[in-house]
């Protein structure tokens, strides 16, 4: 019997939500059970019945989430899961066969967390080797998830990670203040795991391809090349305050990196909007760090700032 618990946050794709989870409930070996963190409001009503009818024959859990907020419903899945290992995937993937076993092996290294492959569209798997491997910029920010050897990482990816129940929980699962597109609140979640001692496993065995639907989800908050909201930058901004020192330069540097794009420049109406969203976003992510992590008992990280 499966020891791991599938977990779907979802946001305003309720067809694509539907064929993510047949494909999930007829693979040869499944997990134990599926949790779906819904924060859509309304689903079409053949979609509200499809689901309502997999929820009362016991094929999935169906929570429904108030607002939307990936760590945050990531957060609640992590509590109501009762297995070992909770998975988490998007919405929009298509798994390969064996994915859920190949998680749950991976734990046996005795690691907090394991990354599976993801293929984007129009990837394929590639093979790096050692030397580039082992450099800093493709083992931290840069790791590229559609490496094709198992080794141990210093990021994430939420659309395929899975993680120790008990071991997340205890350091406070996911920072909810990375809020609207929750920008780099998997690689806070890798130095936090880092930072307790844990270790994170890049398994390529367990893979997806990740259909990347253009709407719903985090593309909701629009497009970050173009919006005054801070919905994209504040989590780049609230990330470096907690882990880059000094802070301040690295904050300018991307500053003026995320306004002074390619396409930006070649859109130069954009700019105002940009500038903005880039204030915006530094001033709520500075707003965000004086009020302490918002983590499951956030009295584990506030007392070691």
């Amino acid at each position: 019997m499966s020891n791991v618990t599938i977990a779907i946050p979802t946001y305003r794709r309720g067809p694509i939500l539907v064929e993510t989870l047949q494909r999930l409930l007829e693979l040869p070996e499944r997990a134990a059970e599926i949790v779906v963190a819904d924060q859509t409001p309304s689903h079409d009503p053949a979609i509200e019945q499809r689901l309502e009818s997999w929820s009362r024959a016991g094929a999935i859990r169906w929570m429904r989430l108030p607002s939307p907020s990936i760590p945050h419903a990531m957060n609640e899945a992590l509590l109501a899961a009762r297995t070992r290992i909770v998975l988490f995937v998007d919405d929009d993937i298509v798994p390969s066969p064996h994915f859920v076993a190949e998680h749950e092996r991976a734990y046996a290294t005795g690691v907090w967390a394991v990354v599976g492959q993801v293929l984007q569209p129009g990837e394929r798997a590639e093979h790096f080797d050692d030397a580039r491997l082992h450099r800093g910029a493709l083992r931290d920010l840069d790791f590229p998830f559609n490496h094709d050897t198992a080794t141990v990482v210093e990021n994430a990816i939420g659309c395929n990670l899975s993680v120790d129940r008990q071991r997340i929980v205890a350091i406070g699962g996911f920072d909810e203040n990375f809020v609207a597109a929750a920008y780099r609140f998997e690689t806070d979640f890798a130095r936090r795991v880092a930072a307790a001692g844990g270790r994170i496993r890049f398994e390529p065995r367990a893979a997806i391809d990740h259909l990347h639907v253009p709407t719903g989800g985090i593309r909701a908050h629009g497009d970050f090349r173009q919006t005054a909201a801070p919905a994209h930058s504040a989590g780049l901004y609230y990330f470096a305050l907690w882990h880059v020192r000094p802070a301040a330069p690295y904050a300018a540097k991307r500053f003026l990196r995320n306004v002074l794009t390619a396409w930006n420049l070649k859109h130069p109406w954009t700019l105002p909007a940009k500038i903005v969203a880039e204030i915006r976003g530094y001033a709520l992510a500075r707003k965000l760090f004086r009020g302490g992590r918002k983590l499951i008992g956030a009295e584990f990280q506030n007392a070691n700032r």
